[in-house]
């Protein structure tokens, strides 16, 4: 499954939001549509082979490593980057005894 068809089905759950910032797996027109019925832009880039590129904010496209680097200490954690936990609740709070830790 693309990227773009999880993020639509998460889509809903989101709180409202300007801008989304997306990799080249969340680009299509109707994803696309969907967050600018949503009231949001999308700043993803456009996939290599697309005949009509749209366009997105380069600058603001680069801040997007800042999430990226959130994740990556996360994943420093072992117990969360193999997920030991296959319970929600237990991978959940795994999660958050992570975040409280890095966020010191």
């Amino acid at each position: 499954m693309s990227d773009a068809k999880g993020a639509l089905a998460l889509l809903g759950s989101l709180p409202p939001a300007k801008v989304l910032l997306g990799d080249k797996g969340h680009d299509a027109d109707w994803f696309r549509e969907a967050l600018a019925e949503r009231g949001a832009e999308a700043c993803i880039p456009a996939r290599r082979g697309r005949s009509s590129p749209a366009k997105h904010d380069i600058n603001l496209y680069r801040q997007r490593h800042r999430v990226e680097n959130l994740f990556a200490r996360r994943k420093d954690w072992r117990r969360i980057a193999t997920r030991y936990h296959r319970c929600g609740e237990l991978f959940l709070s795994a999660i958050c005894i992570a975040a409280a830790v890095i966020s010191r």
